[in-house]
């Protein structure tokens, strides 16, 4: 855990001076056409992964070896997700114009990258590699810090060939994925906490299409309602504010981003396989480590909150120039998310099941549409402030839904 919080801390670093490279090499407005872009790309882009690896994750807790009958079916879906999703960028492309389309079919790579990225850390996290899950997640902000070095080295102040850049990082990074992807296509991974792999499997039956389906779909609409929740704002901003506006915002969100991959580290790379196993053999440890991961993920929030909302302050100018200072109150607002997400992963963490799922859709579709509303009100008269706001309201709803979830479902693993 250890490593993997290192690598995190590490990742947040890179994403964070990448945008700082990129902000003061491009300028508001080129900047902002670019982080918007990137956010379209950003929330289309797990779609292709349809939640399959949390889908994966559970049947493993749960089965065991025995659950090496999923994989086939499931890297199926997974392609054909992958497909649907890189059609969905190209349309939104071809609905744009001028540098717009231009970038965003250069970051096309980018959901191809993150489905790989996606597979290999769940055949990881089996395996529980820490070490190698915390390379892989330094290999697409390393790669694009690579790319805002030659972009300031090349004196660009154009938006197109950092998105080419971006673009080859991704194909890398899939490419290097290939062999894990074999190995679990095989089903040749080293499952860690269920024992040594039989010597002979019984015959067991291979889920068809409609079977996986019927698993799979609370998992990819809640996966794909996530980053549309995240990122809609930018992308609404950059449409009804202009790149300037955008740009603003990306950077503000650049920020959280670094800051939430701390709950999803601990949660989603680290304890969930973990949670699978204990909420169906070891109940009494379950609830230990959900219990203590409660207090200490609200502890840690309101610390991180505090430190955006003192620091922030004299930071921006140095960190992004002074053409950024508008960037301050966006963050002083969005400084109170960080205790009410880490307090929402770490109550919604009881959330394992499939029944829970269903209610996972309904709570992220929840938080989604009130993000939504609040930007159609907001951002018109209001623009960058409206949308943070709009986000501290989506945050809130999403963390109530989940308190509610938490005490309604909670008692079954009792």
């Amino acid at each position: 855990m250890s490593l993997l919080s290192f690598a995190t801390a590490l990742g947040a670093a890179l994403v964070l001076v990448t945008q700082s490279l990129l902000a003061r090499q491009l300028g508001p407005a080129t900047y902002g056409l670019f982080a918007s872009s990137l956010a379209t790309v950003s929330m289309i882009a797990p779609f292709a992964g349809f939640g399959l690896s949390q889908l994966r994750l559970r049947v493993y807790g749960a089965e065991g070896w025995a659950a090496n009958r999923w994989i086939r079916p499931s890297v199926r879906l997974s392609l054909v997700t992958g497909v649907m999703a890189c059609t969905a960028v190209i349309a939104w492309a071809l609905l744009t114009s001028g540098d717009t389309r231009r970038v965003l079919l250069l970051l096309l790579p980018v959901v191809p990258a993150l489905l790989a990225v996606e597979l290999v850390s769940c055949k990881l996290r089996l395996e529980e590699h820490y070490h190698k899950l915390a390379g892989w997640q330094l290999l697409i902000p390393a790669g694009r810090l690579l790319v805002a070095l030659l972009a300031v080295g090349a004196a660009t102040s154009s938006a197109t060939p950092v998105a080419f850049g971006y673009g080859l990082v991704a194909l890398a990074v899939a490419i290097l994925a290939f062999p894990h992807f074999r190995a679990m296509v095989r089903g040749d991974i080293e499952l860690h906490g269920h024992g040594p792999r039989p010597a002979t499997m019984p015959e067991l039956h291979v889920p068809g299409a409609s079977a996986l389906w019927s698993q799979a779909w609370p998992y990819g609409v809640a996966a794909a309602l996530y980053p549309i929740f995240f990122q809609v704002s930018t992308v609404m901003l950059k449409y009804l504010g202009g790149d300037v506006h955008a740009g603003r915002l990306g950077i503000s969100m650049a920020v959280m981003s670094a800051i939430y991959l701390i709950p999803t580290t601990i949660y989603q790379k680290f304890l969930l396989s973990k949670l699978h196993r204990w909420a169906t053999h070891d109940r009494p440890r379950f609830w230990m480590v959900y219990r203590r991961g409660i207090m200490a993920m609200l502890a840690l929030g309101l610390a991180i909150g505090a430190l955006l909302f003192f620091v922030m302050p004299r930071l921006v100018p140095i960190a992004f120039g002074s053409e950024y200072l508008g960037v301050v109150p966006i963050l002083m607002v969005l400084a109170l998310c960080p205790p009410i997400r880490f307090l929402s992963t770490a109550v919604g963490s009881v959330l394992l099941t499939g029944t829970h799922m269903y209610y996972r859709v309904l709570m992220m579709a929840l938080a989604a549409v009130a993000t939504i509303a609040l930007d159609f009100l907001l951002i018109p008269t209001h623009y960058e402030m409206g949308a943070a706001y709009a986000i501290v309201g989506g945050e809130l709803v999403l963390m109530i839904a989940t308190w509610i979830g938490a005490r309604k479902f909670g008692s079954e693993f009792r």
